[in-house]
C-alpha cells in the first residue's frame, strides 16, 4: 500500500518522504521491522521511540513516522499524535475492518467480560450470527481462540483482529475497552454500535493519579458511539451521560431506569430477577450467584435491545448460558463439605461485591484468599485489606501477582488497613495460603480465591510461573 493511503485521515505535521513508497507492513516494534516496512516510533512512558530507529532503518524501514523531528537524516513523517496516528494508519492498512462490524464497547471497572460474554451468547443463539470477541481472558473469532496479553490490544494488533473476523465472516465485534485503550489511543478511529458501562470504582490510580481522570477517560468512549447503554445505580453514571453524543437507556434496580429488575432472588446457584422495558417484562435466570449478576445481566439485555432484539427473546437466550470461568466459579471438591469458588475479584469494589454475595448464601464460615498485584495502583491495598478482614470470617492474605514488586512489602500495605487483625492470617506463598485454607474449611464452609480468577500463572520478580488454582485444589485434594 502507498504511503499517501497509509496517511489518510492523519494530522501530518511534515512530511520528508515520498508519498508513493509502497508500505510492505506496519511495525511498532524495532525488533520486528523488515524491509519497507513503516516503523511507527512511538513516545512510551519512560523512552523516546526515536531510540530505535537506527535499529529499524538497518532492518529496513522504508520510513519512520513519529511525533518527534528524528536526529538521524531518514525519510520520515511528523505527526500531532503518535499513538491516535498508528490507529490510524492501522486502521487504512486493513481497510477498516471495525467498519464491515456492528460494533458493541463495554468499559467500566468491573462485570465487562461478563457481560461481553454474555451479549456473545445471546446474538450467536438469537441470531446464529458469528461474533468476534476482544476481551480480558480472551479473544475469541467465533470459537476459535486467539491468545491475549491485555484487555486491549495495541492498535495494529487490534486492527489485524477486526480483519480476521471480517475474513471469518463475523457480523458482530464485541469488546472490553479498557481506560488504558483510550487514553492510549488503543481504539482511536473506531466507533461503536453500541456502547455500555458497567461501573466505576478505584483501580488503575497508578496511571491515572485520580478518580476524576479515570472516569472522564471512560467518558470518552460515549463520544464515539452510536447508542449507549449505561448502568445509572452507579455514582459516577452522570459523567457518562454528560459525554454521550447519542440515545442512552439506563439500567438499574429503581422503576425510573429505562430497563430496570424486581423480584430479585439471590441464591447460591444463580439470579432470578424480572426485567422490565417499558411494557414488556421477562423472566431471567442466569447461573452465576451476586447482586453485580443482576447488573451485569441488565447491561446485556440493554445492549440486546439496543441491536434490535426483543427482551423476551434476550431473556430466554440468558437461561442458556453458562458461567465463566474466573467469576465466582465453582471448583470441584468432590468428597468435601466444603465448597471453593475462584473469582477474578481484584479491585476493592470486586472484593467487596463477591465477598458479600457468597456472604448471603453461605452457611458456614467465609474464608477469603486475597492479595494485590505489584506495579499496580497501591492506594487500593488496604482498603482490600479492610473489606477483606470486615466481610469475611477468615482473611487469608497472600500474594498476587507481585511483578517486580517485594511481595512482604505488598502484603503489609494490605494490613495497614485493618484494624482488627484477629481473624487474619499471613502466608505469603499462594499455594500454601490455598492449602491452609482447606485445612481449615470445615461443613458449610466457602473458600473464595480471589484475584487470579482465569490467570493460570502468577508473576514473582517478573518471571511467570504456572498456577492454575483449580489444578492446586485438585492436586491438594
Amino acid at each position: 500500500m502507498k504511503l499517501s493511503a497509509l496517511l489518510k485521515g492523519v494530522e501530518v505535521l511534515e512530511a520528508h518522504a515520498d508519498m508513493d513508497l509502497e508500505i510492505h507492513h506496519i511495525a511498532n516494534d524495532s525488533r520486528k521491522v523488515e524491509k519497507g516496512d513503516l516503523f511507527m516510533s512511538i513516545s512510551g512512558f519512560t523512552t523516546n521511540g526515536n531510540r530505535f530507529i537506527p535499529v529499524a532503518m538497518e532492518k529496513g524501514a522504508a520510513v519512520v513516522v513519529t511525533a518527534t523531528k528524528p536526529a538521524e537524516n531518514v525519510p520520515y513523517i511528523l505527526v500531532a499524535s503518535d499513538r491516535l496516528a498508528m490507529a490510524q494508519i492501522a486502521a487504512n492498512y486493513y481497510d477498516h475492518p471495525a467498519k464491515k462490524l456492528k460494533m458493541v464497547g463495554v468499559t467500566g471497572t468491573n462485570g465487562k467480560t461478563t457481560v461481553t460474554l454474555l451479549v456473545k451468547h445471546i446474538l450467536e443463539t438469537v441470531q446464529g450470527a458469528k461474533v468476534g470477541l476482544i476481551g480480558t481472558m480472551e479473544n475469541l473469532i467465533g470459537e476459535e481462540v486467539v491468545p491475549t496479553e491485555r484487555t486491549t490490544p495495541e492498535s495494529p494488533e487490534l486492527q489485524a483482529l477486526f480483519a480476521r473476523m471480517v475474513d471469518a465472516g463475523c457480523s458482530y465485534g464485541v469488546m472490553e475497552v479498557s481506560s488504558h485503550a483510550i487514553a492510549l489511543e488503543r481504539v482511536g478511529g473506531v466507533h461503536y454500535d453500541v456502547a455500555a458501562f458497567t461501573n466505576l470504582t478505584e483501580d488503575h490510580l497508578d496511571f491515572h493519579k485520580t478518580m476524576e481522570n479515570y472516569g472522564e477517560t471512560k467518558a470518552m468512549l460515549f463520544a464515539r458511539s452510536h447508542k449507549a447503554v449505561l448502568n445509572q445505580d452507579d455514582s459516577w453514571y452522570f459523567l457518562m451521560a454528560s459525554k454521550a453524543a447519542c440515545p442512552v437507556l439506563t439500567t438499574g434496580l429503581s422503576s425510573d431506569a429505562g430497563l430496570y429488575a424486581t423480584d430479585l432472588e439471590l441464591v447460591a446457584d444463580g439470579i432470578h430477577f424480572t426485567a422490565h422495558y417499558g411494557q414488556e417484562q421477562a423472566f431471567v435466570y442466569l447461573p452465576i450467584p451476586g447482586k453485580f449478576t443482576v447488573y451485569n445481566a441488565l447491561t446485556a439485555l440493554g445492549i440486546a435491545l439496543a441491536l434490535d432484539i426483543d427482551l423476551q427473546t434476550a431473556a430466554a437466550a440468558l437461561k442458556t448460558a453458562k458461567g465463566v470461568k474466573g467469576r465466582v466459579e465453582v471448583v470441584p471438591t468432590e468428597g468435601k463439605d466444603y465448597t471453593v469458588l475462584i473469582d477474578y475479584a481484584h479491585t476493592p469494589d470486586g472484593l467487596q461485591n463477591v465477598l458479600s454475595a457468597v456472604k448471603g448464601f453461605c452457611k458456614g464460615r467465609l474464608i477469603a484468599v486475597f492479595g494485590c498485584g505489584g506495579d499496580r495502583d497501591p492506594m487500593k491495598r488496604p482498603i482490600m485489606g479492610r473489606i477483606g478482614a470486615e466481610i469475611a470470617d477468615i482473611a487469608v492474605i497472600t500474594s498476587d501477582n507481585p511483578r517486580t514488586e517485594n511481595p512482604h512489602a505488598i502484603i503489609e500495605e494490605i494490613l495497614s488497613g485493618v484494624a482488627d487483625r484477629s481473624n487474619c492470617a499471613v502466608i505469603e506463598n499462594r499455594i500454601e495460603a490455598i492449602h491452609y485454607a482447606m485445612d481449615i474449611a470445615q461443613k458449610d464452609d466457602i473458600i473464595v480465591l480471589a484475584g487470579k480468577g482465569h490467570e493460570t500463572y502468577q508473576e514473582i520478580c517478573g518471571v511467570k510461573s504456572h498456577l492454575d488454582e483449580r489444578e492446586e485444589v485438585a492436586k491438594y485434594l
